[in-house]
């Protein structure tokens, strides 16, 4: 890669935050950061970045910050990228961007490649149907990613970050199921690619992002909602309990002999989730069944919206479980402190991403006539505590 590109990143919370490290350590990219809430601490302060992969890094800025995206609409950029949290019902993706989509931005500057960094599902339609009505005869250059990074952003500029970073990239096509890049499109893709990968991060570009984002998103469709309607972390599902008893304060794994013998009965499971560890028995009899049915749901959509590639069925019949399983084992662990992004949104008083992550999948159940119950029944009472959220009348 020869030569600066003007890339420009736009939010900057957590992901943002080490993805623009990322990008400004390429060496060959001219950063300019929207910071839309925390602006003051970024452009007095710096960024603080604790990484257990990049190192401590104090002060950290881009090459250019602003506190809004119609500032920042002052040059040409060969990428945007959006690293938002995508929240339709409070402002949509082209709605964010109309600097970029309207006069005089289009009359003057070619359109850049738009780079989405975004939880959920189908978060390009809105952006690439807006792009169409700006330049009816291009064909718009969107890029989707599945990201997987464990980051938070303690107060306005600090950052918290492990030692990993990984990002699917694919470009979003309005036509589905296409399951090989063209020439143009893998140039499209490689040219960004290669600036994360020189900036230290792990990239692989995919032929069909739109099934790797639904992969990622079962997960977040299950146990996001769960996580906000219990109030807490699948700790409080998979944990066992403990208890504090001998003098030298060794901590004791409570199981079913714990149960207190006059209490009420409880039935075995008869069921391939018994083997998993639990909070308790009638967790372990109701609540784990029920989540593995309500991933069931989820990888059946999938096996139904995604055709099988010449490799097999597109998601595997046994991925529920698997998800399941690998989700007892990490928050069984005492040394777990994972929060679901839902449940940190909703503990912070702040609207969740409901409807690409919850909502999409539920609207493409009935689309495509998969009978999703359960997956319903989140969305429908996520609806009430979000619209508490966008009324300013939550109460926690």
């Amino acid at each position: 890669m020869s030569g600066l590109k003007d890339v420009l990143l736009v939010g900057f919370g957590a992901v943002g935050a080490v993805y623009s490290l990322i990008l400004k350590s390429s060496g060959h990219v001219r950063l300019t950061v929207v910071a839309r809430s925390n602006y003051g601490a970024l452009k007095e302060h710096g960024a603080h970045f604790e990484s257990l992969k990049y190192g401590e890094i104090h002060g950290w800025r881009p090459d250019r910050v602003f506190a809004s995206i119609a500032e920042a609409a002052d040059r040409p950029y060969s990428h945007v990228v959006l690293t938002t949290k995508a929240i339709p019902e409070i402002q949509t993706t082209p709605e964010l961007l109309k600097p970029f989509i309207t006069s005089p931005y289009v009359d003057t500057h070619p359109q850049p490649t738009y780079v989405l960094m975004q939880n959920g599902l189908n978060t390009e339609m809105d952006l690439y149907n807006a792009l169409k009505v700006v330049r009816p005869t291009e064909e718009p250059r969107i890029i989707n990613t599945a990201v997987y990074l464990g980051t938070r952003l303690e107060g306005k500029n600090t950052v918290i970050h492990n030692d990993f970073d990984r990002v699917s990239l694919g470009i979003y096509r309005s036509t589905p199921n296409v399951l090989a890049n063209t020439p143009s499109e893998e140039a499209t893709i490689s040219e960004f690619a290669e600036m994360l990968r020189l900036g230290g991060t792990d990239v692989t570009i995919v032929p069909e992002i739109q099934r790797v984002k639904f992969l990622k998103n079962i997960w977040n469709s299950v146990i996001g909602p769960v996580a906000v309607l219990s109030r807490d972390t699948p700790s409080a599902i998979f944990r066992p309990q403990t208890s504090v008893s001998q003098a030298d304060g060794t901590i004791h794994w409570m199981t079913d002999s714990a149960t207190p013998p006059s209490g009420p009965s409880q039935p075995q499971p008869k069921d391939v989730t018994a083997d998993m560890p639990y909070s308790h028995p009638a967790i372990r009899e109701n609540t784990i069944p029920f989540l593995r049915d309500a991933f069931t749901e989820v990888v059946n959509l999938g096996n139904t919206v995604f055709p099988p590639t010449p490799d097999g069925p597109a998601l595997n019949p046994e991925l529920a479980f698997n998800i399941l399983k690998n989700t007892s084992i990490i928050f069984s662990k005492p040394t777990s402190t994972e929060r679901p992004s839902m449940l940190v949104d909703v503990e912070l008083g702040r609207p969740m991403e409901l409807e690409v992550v919850v909502g999409e999948v539920v609207r493409l159940g009935r689309k495509f006539g998969v009978d999703m119950p359960r997956l319903e029944t989140f969305y429908a009472l996520l609806l009430v505590i979000q619209r508490q959220f966008l009324r300013g009348k939550a109460r926690m």
